[in-house]
């Protein structure tokens, strides 16, 4: 299991979210709307600080990108890909 950002997609985080060097963009698992995951009716979330303890990590311009304890499950037999595509995130889901 592995989360990886590309920079371009880092910098649109930093740019969207007003992002400073040493801040935290955690990905987690919700049950209604957002950004649909492999699993029918979870999706993700993303919320700038840490909340839980972190499992998967991944740094890319100076933003500590990760995945927490409690919703490292949805990565146990998949990467995670986030780039961007049409001047907006995607997420690839690929099964290991």
């Amino acid at each position: 299991m592995t989360l990886k950002i590309t920079k371009e997609a880092a910098n649109w985080y930093i740019d969207e979210m007003d992002l400073e060097q040493g801040d935290y963009l955690q990905y987690f698992v919700k049950l209604y709307g957002g950004i649909p995951t492999i699993f029918p009716s979870y999706f993700l979330g993303v919320a700038e600080g840490i909340d839980g303890e972190i499992a998967i990590q991944e740094d890319v311009e100076g933003i500590h990108f990760f995945i927490n304890n409690q919703d490292k499950w949805l990565l146990d037999n998949h990467d995670l890909t986030i780039k961007l595509d049409d001047e907006e995130p995607e997420f690839i889901f690929e099964e290991q």
